[in-house]
């Protein structure tokens, strides 16, 4: 199938690399990669089809080649996928080092992919592991139950996901071979089940898409966000239950070094509704919070 392409100019900042960033699982993501040229590739499971889309740019403007089935249907999404839909002048910050960092990336969009299995299937291997375990996993079954991707993508062998109708035929043995326990497979395996329910999603308001997401056991506020984030560009998705993020953001807006969720969401209640999109920005002023080492016991088992 030959390729598609298209030119377009977004009018705004535009940083290629931190607007994509979430979609990345990891630098060994079989369905996204960067090149060295500084185009960004994703491999997409799109309504059309499967299909590969390059993003290059080219000083002011945007360059973009498809290949595949879903190539139209990913071109006519790019500008929302770079952050045409996004309202980042919506969150107006104090003066200080919010502001300062806010105004040192002006290019920051939020993304909005319209594909919510594509951000769901990941969101829940991340449950309850670390993010190398569940990077792994999502390269494990890209590889094994994926199928390569449209056009040149394939010999840099990205992977497209798999159907929601291959995801449902996984077999146990390969969830435990990529390192994905039962509860999360189970949990894979409901969702992909209601599949087209779920995808309705992408075109519901924030309150009703938690709700139709949620639904599903095993799908929890964390997992919701998390994908919401991507499918639908959310800016006021908070990834409640995150290890890390309480932390994060006690440290950067209330000097607090260790926090709970109900006091991380009390600091972000004042930037409703852009709660995420200043989680975004707060990395960026530079405030890290303090490490804290475990605590070994006599007979804990990591003195062996």
């Amino acid at each position: 199938m030959p390729a598609e392409t298209r030119q377009w100019r977004p009018g705004y900042p535009l940083d290629l690399g931190r607007t994509l960033f979430p979609l990345q699982r990891g630098t060994g993501d079989p369905a996204f990669q960067r090149a060295p040229d500084g185009s960004v590739w994703r491999a997409s499971r799109t309504p059309d089809g499967p299909g590969t889309l390059r993003i290059a740019p080219r000083g002011g403007e945007i360059g973009a080649t498809a290949w595949g089935p879903g190539a139209g249907w990913l071109l006519e999404r790019l500008p929302a996928l770079l952050g045409a839909e996004d309202d980042p002048g919506g969150l107006v910050l104090p003066p200080g080092p919010l502001r300062d960092a806010q105004r040192a990336c002006p290019g920051l969009r939020l993304t909005r992919t319209g594909l919510v299995m594509e951000s769901l299937v990941p969101a829940i291997l991340e449950q309850k592991v670390t993010t190398g375990e569940a990077y792994r996993a999502w390269r494990t079954l890209l590889r094994d139950h994926g199928t390569p991707a449209p056009g040149p993508a394939a010999d840099l062998g990205m992977r497209v996901a798999p159907s929601a109708r291959d995801w449902a035929l996984v077999p146990s043995w390969a969830w435990h071979r990529a390192g994905v326990d039962p509860k999360r497979s189970a949990t894979v395996v409901r969702a992909v089940r209601l599949a087209a329910r779920l995808e309705e999603a992408s075109a519901m308001d924030p309150v009703a898409a938690f709700a139709r997401l949620t639904a599903v056991p095993g799908i929890g506020v964390w997992t919701a966000a998390e994908t919401l984030q991507r499918s639908n560009g959310d800016p006021d998705a908070v990834s409640v239950g995150d290890f890390h993020l309480p932390n994060i953001v006690g440290w950067a807006l209330a000097g607090r070094p260790r926090s709970d969720d109900a006091q991380m969401l009390a600091l972000l209640e004042p930037y409703r509704p852009h709660r995420y999109r200043l989680c975004r920005i707060l990395p960026m002023t530079g405030a890290r919070p303090p490490k804290y080492g475990p605590r070994l016991t006599p007979n804990d088992h990591r003195h062996r």
